[in-house]
């Protein structure tokens, strides 16, 4: 959870406006601040193209915890949200990881607080505790197996069948994975809210336009979504889909950002965002907090190694298990 003091410090040191105080080539000085820092730059695929453009390896959150276990770099920049950010920590307490927006949050992790979370997992412990990625620090010290959506229904299936399990905090992606396991499980009632902000109706009406085009989603989306989806998975796996798939036209229903990856894959291809159920002036549904980051953000935090992610070291150890148990099982 962000603190007000760090909330205080990232304003004050994590916004200057270096396009009008210090004009600089961002993309230029980004690169020989890499190189001269020994960083290593990992950017989500919800960030903006430019900042994907330029990162050193761009994935969903199972590739991005996989290539932060693997790096041998002094720094680990992040462009993505605070989770992701204290995941990497929690895998390298001896690097330097830095967010360059310590604003950055994620809904779905604040829709889980760590001492109601606590409660909750001690009032049933006879309970296997399976928590989604999208979580702060505190909750996975409490969880027994951290999951992502490539690997979660993998995982799940894994586990005895007579197994409890609480599964948290996404509601959606949780009754996603007892529809295709046939599992019951108990669960956490939290949503992303890019991924419900999705209206089935402009999609069926956008489908009605387009009625050669796939409807494909992301399973953090409501259960009527996913019921008329022609694929769903993942944001790497929606990926693979639109490039081994012999359709020519697709209605992506997830984070915009993926759109950019997906049509330097598939240039030929039609892909068509998915409408959202408010938003009128644009048509396709973005996660605030990732847009967040900017390129002027990135280099000030490079620059300035600041915002830096830090996990108190007692939540750490105990948020580590569940991390390499998931990579034990995926």
């Amino acid at each position: 959870m962000l603190t007000t003091e760090l909330k205080d410090r990232a304003d004050q040191l994590g916004f200057i406006d270096v396009m009008e105080n210090n004009p600089v080539d961002l993309k230029k000085e980004i690169t020989r601040l890499k190189e001269e820092k020994n960083a290593v730059f990992l950017a989500h695929y919800y960030q903006d193209a430019e900042i994907q453009d330029l990162a050193d390896f761009v994935g969903d959150s199972l590739a991005l915890a996989q290539k932060a276990a693997d790096t041998d770099a002094d720094i680990i920049l992040f462009a993505g949200v605070h989770f992701m950010a204290e995941t990497a920590k929690i895998i390298n307490p001896q690097k330097k990881v830095i967010l360059p927006d310590f604003k950055a949050g994620c809904s779905l992790a604040e829709a889980a607080p760590p001492k109601e979370f606590s409660e909750f997992v001690k009032a049933h412990p006879d309970y296997t505790v399976v928590t989604y990625i999208n979580s702060s620090a505190e909750v996975k010290a409490y969880t027994d197996i951290t999951v992502t959506s490539t690997n979660a229904l993998k995982i799940i299936n894994s586990l005895p069948a007579d197994e409890k399990i609480i599964f948290a905090p996404d509601r959606n992606l949780g009754k996603y994975i007892m529809k295709e396991t046939g599992r019951d499980m108990l669960l956490w009632d939290g949503a992303c809210v890019v991924h419900e902000a999705f209206a089935l109706e402009k999609i069926l009406d956008l489908h009605k336009e387009y009625p050669h085009a796939k409807i494909i989603a992301h399973p953090e989306s409501e259960m009527p979504l996913l019921k008329v989806a022609a694929f769903v998975g993942s944001t790497a796996a929606l990926l693979k889909f639109v490039q081994e798939d012999d359709a020519d036209a697709y209605i992506v229903a997830t984070e915009a950002g993926i759109l950019h990856k997906m049509r330097e894959a598939v240039p030929h291809k039609n892909l068509i965002p998915a409408p959202s159920k408010e938003d009128n002036t644009c048509a396709c549904s973005e996660c605030h907090f990732m847009k967040m980051n900017t390129l002027e953000k990135v280099y000030n935090c490079l620059k300035y190694e600041y915002p830096e992610v830090d996990v108190d070291e007692d939540i750490r150890l105990k948020a580590i298990g569940s991390i390499e148990r998931m990579f034990e099982l995926s």
